[in-house]
């Protein structure tokens, strides 16, 4: 009768002891996991490896932050071919800095030669891949623990494996031609990237040019000022003219001289930013040769539809989008065959060298081997992802192309109304300089008023602001024409804009 209770009493036990022993490691887990999610942040030179609270910075320990590299010599910046010419670059000098110096180049070419080396890698896949091993091994065995006897082995073996893709239906083609296309696709980048930069040089180039031609102008004007003023004191003196001449003269002479000095300043401007567009620092010490008047403005001879055929077949950037396509075909090709079998040759020789006699003798083994696809929901998915890239690439070369015809379209009509522009701002300096002189003359001779000289000297410095400016607008919209045409060459060579009664370049 006393039985039972104690039976039952170990069952019950039992069934409360054994679970215990699988909720423990899960116990156990669980505080391990509390414990990390409690963990302190690592640490990075005795420091926080992150800032503390999200409104204070990080302060990075020292010697964890490489060191800023040493401040470029505004001296010793120019490569020594064209230090001898540092006072008077032109502007060849101008783009060659730039495409040596500027790092949109050095990424392109580094690109391209990857790009290269990566079409090298895929075309070894034409040979048979070799690989040699050697292999060292030492093993001891203790025969019973009465006996006590040991036995000790020593081998080398030195073997060779040969592999070799015999057909894998256009994989192995199609990984090829997608690497030379790919490989081709950066050459023309790199094409595309000079010509940008050589734009950019040049751009700065001219606008550095036209900020010292205004200065030039500005300085004219505040000569004229100056003679007004001493003009209208001496008449003053004389009792021929009031105060009110003198104060507007010296007006005048104010507003000049504030011109002066904001030209100054944007010729500064410019200097600094010609000199990164050449790789330099912004306070590299050089200057440009002097340019006379000989830039002859013309207007293009072809018209705009010659030009945009021409951009469509030189624009290197517009090449490398139709080569693009082609290395997404090939991508297809091997998106295919991964739903076809594949044949591979193998072989192994091995020659062991083993202290035991009886263990040494060489191996050969020749092995054919067929992988057949059976089942992978992967594969369909991307071939009809790579017939879309197909898709892709073909659209994107298309609306490339709309943007050349148009970016041509752009810079011819840019173009042509510079060029107009420029020999209309021509006929308006001759204008205002003939009203400047007879105003002059009237108020010399006590019939003209200083208010009619004030005009006209105004009209005369706009006139020359603009005609200073306008052959360089003029030169920068052919730089532009030639970029977009995909006719601007490595040295600033630019598109020969000859008019039917000109023969001259643009230099």
């Amino acid at each position: 009768m006393t039985l039972a209770p104690r039976s039952t009493a170990r069952e019950g036990a039992r069934r409360w002891a054994f679970p215990s022993l699988h909720v423990a490691p899960l116990l156990l887990s669980m505080a391990m996991l509390g414990a990390c999610s409690r963990a302190p942040l690592p640490r990075i030179g005795g420091a926080p490896a992150a800032p503390v609270s999200p409104s204070e910075p990080w302060r990075a320990p020292r010697g964890v932050v490489p060191p800023a590299p040493p401040v470029p010599d505004a001296i010793g910046d120019l490569p020594p071919d064209v230090a001898p010419r540092r006072d008077a670059l032109v502007l060849p000098d101008i783009v060659d800095l730039a495409l040596r110096n500027n790092p949109q180049t050095q990424l392109s070419w580094a690109q391209a030669r990857a790009g290269a080396a990566t079409y090298g890698a895929a075309s070894a896949a034409y040979l048979p891949t070799v690989d040699a091993s050697v292999n060292a091994v030492y093993s001891q065995t203790t025969v019973g623990q009465t006996l006590g006897g040991v036995g000790t082995r020593r081998s080398i073996t030195p073997s060779a494996s040969l592999s070799y893709l015999l057909f894998d239906f256009g994989g192995r083609s199609g990984s090829v031609a997608a690497a030379r296309a790919a490989a081709v696709a950066l050459d023309l980048t790199h094409n595309a990237t000079l010509q940008n930069v050589a734009l950019q040089a040049e751009g700065a180039y001219f606008d550095f040019q036209a900020r010292r031609a205004l200065r030039t102008a500005a300085q004219l004007s505040v000569a004229e000022a100056d003679t007004n003023v001493n003009s209208a004191r001496q008449r003053n003196r004389a009792g021929v003219a009031t105060i009110a001449d003198v104060l507007q003269a010296e007006t005048l002479l104010a507003q000049a001289q504030l011109d002066l000095e904001t030209a100054e300043g944007n010729v500064e401007i410019a200097r600094g930013a010609l000199a990164v567009a050449m790789g330099l620092p912004a306070n590299a010490r050089y200057d440009l040769a002097p340019v006379g008047d000989s830039v002859a403005v013309a207007a293009a001879a072809v018209n705009v539809d010659s030009l945009i055929d021409q951009a469509l077949g030189a624009r290197p950037d517009l090449a490398a989008a139709r080569t693009q396509i082609e290395q997404a075909r090939a991508e297809l090709r091997v998106a295919r065959s991964s739903l076809y079998p594949s044949v591979t040759l193998g072989s192994t020789v091995s020659h062991p060298y083993s202290s035991q006699p009886n263990a040494s003798g060489a191996t050969f083994g020749v092995t054919l081997g067929v992988a057949i696809p059976v089942f992978n929901l992967a594969r369909p998915y991307n071939v009809m992802a790579a017939r879309a890239q197909v898709d892709a690439a073909s659209a994107r070369a298309n609306l490339l192309r709309t943007d050349v015809a148009q970016e041509v379209y752009t810079s011819y009509y840019s173009l042509r109304t510079a060029t107009q522009r420029s020999r209309t701002a021509d006929v308006l300096l001759a204008s205002a300089t003939r009203s400047e002189a007879a105003a002059r003359a009237r108020y010399r001779a006590g019939v003209g008023t200083i208010l009619d000289l004030i005009t006209a000297q105004s009209a005369l410095a706009s006139a020359r602001a603009q005609q200073a400016q306008s052959r360089w607008v003029w030169a920068s919209a052919l730089a532009q024409l030639s970029h977009d045409v995909g006719a601007l060459g490595s040295r600033g060579e630019t598109l020969v804009p000859l008019a039917r009664d000109s023969s001259a370049a643009r230099r």
